[in-house]
């Protein structure tokens, strides 16, 4: 760290700010700002609502003005951190945040900064309390040590930060927008692989190219400490459409061996997701003994249906369509097993379904190899965000 640089609680680089009441004025209006205003993603606020004070929730109390920093202290290592902008001034958000308000020698854009610094956010990791509901308190956050160079100095560095992060921002959404193109480019042409067959084949329900379509056991199972790996939606992972099982619990063999055969998955089934994320289709490729819950389902294909043909077609634009349009319910969209068993599809010849899983396979292949590229650089973006962050409070940009 350079020698003109101090080291300070960040409280004490921050003036006191005001707190506000929006019930005493029923009738007036406000923008609130709650904890799902601010984007991770952007650093924004993105949304906020326009309330009444007769309609203010309890957590509507902190009053803020234009530049302020806000943090937000509920799951804090989410990282919602934005600036209040212009058009927010003297609005209210949610006691969910800690508005930093810097005194006048303190560059706003500095904490804004420093509040992304892998070094502060370390340290919210491991002062947040609670298990479903993580927080940190506001003197936790005014405790943490920041680096203080004179004002000419952060703003020196604040401006390369500017600069670097807008340009590191638009390569980032340039790369991203690339593997959603490679993303599109493959859901394209699985589109008009199938079209064909569409049009010239017959068309069946899905029951009648299985053997069974089922779903997993209705009823909570027994969790023991060893055993057979149960499986629920969340382990199925949607960008690869593979089974994680590096987080899952078990059940005792007892359990697993009472259940009858088609709740047993085994090599060259079809899992899909039947509930939320549904439409998620992924094939049992190995031997490897687990179960599965209700919100998954399982087709296990006929002889003369290839489970690589069957896992393309689930998760084809045709099917998914019907899926989408027959899905119900509110809070969690469903696919039940009567719309699955149903799902009009093509009765195909197993040469042809070998002729269009060997074209699939291969663009299945390249699109793999550019997301691969793509994703490489995000990481490597996401690292040099990192680094500049870290050399701009330690002195070195």
């Amino acid at each position: 760290m350079k020698n003109k640089w101090q080291t300070k609680a960040l409280g004490d680089v921050l003036v006191k700010t005001e707190t506000a009441d929006p019930t005493r004025l029923p009738q007036t209006e406000f923008d609130y700002i709650d904890v799902s205003s601010v984007s991770n993603e952007t650093l924004t606020i993105q949304e906020t609502q326009r309330l009444k004070g007769k309609d203010a929730p309890s957590r509507a109390r902190r009053l803020v003005r234009a530049n302020d920093v806000l943090f937000a202290t509920i799951r804090p290592t989410l990282r919602r951190i934005a600036i209040v902008p212009d058009e927010l001034d003297n609005q209210i958000c949610s006691t969910g945040y800690f508005v930093l308000r810097p005194q006048p020698h303190i560059d706003f854009r500095f904490i804004y900064y420093f509040l992304q610094n892998d070094v502060f956010m370390a340290e919210m990791k491991k002062l947040q309390k609670g298990a479903s509901y993580p927080a940190v308190t506001d003197g936790d956050v005014r405790s943490q040590q920041i680096p203080v160079p004179p004002l000419p100095e952060q703003q020196r560095i604040v401006g390369i930060l500017d600069e670097g992060f807008d340009g590191l921002t638009r390569a980032i959404a340039n790369a991203e927008q690339n593997l959603s193109n490679a993303r599109a480019l493959f859901e394209s042409h699985l589109q008009s692989v199938f079209a064909d067959a569409w049009l010239t084949s017959e068309l069946v329900t899905l029951s009648e190219l299985a053997s069974d379509i089922t779903d997993g056991d209705h009823l909570p199972p027994p969790k023991s400490p060893t055993g057979v790996p149960f499986i629920t939606i969340g382990n199925i992972v949607k960008e690869t459409r593979k089974i994680d099982f590096s987080d899952t619990f078990m059940v005792p063999h007892e359990y697993y061996n009472e259940l009858k055969a088609n709740k047993k998955p085994k090599k060259g089934d079809v899992l899909y997701t039947v509930t939320g994320s549904f439409g998620i289709p992924v094939i049992v490729t190995d031997g490897v003994e687990f179960c599965f819950q209700r919100h998954i389902g399982l087709i296990r294909p006929k002889t003369e249906t290839s489970s690589a043909w069957l896992y393309y077609l689930l998760l084809s634009p045709q099917v998914f369509k019907q899926a989408n349009d027959g899905a119900t319910g509110a809070a969690q969209k469903t696919v039940s097993l009567k719309l699955l068993r149903n799902f009009k599809v093509p009765k195909i010849m197993p040469k042809q379904q070998r002729g269009m899983v060997a074209t699939l396979d291969a663009l299945a292949t390249q699109t793999q190899c550019l997301e691969s590229i793509y994703q490489q650089k995000l990481a490597a973006l996401g690292e040099l965000k990192k680094s500049l962050l870290h050399q701009a409070f330690s002195g070195k940009l």
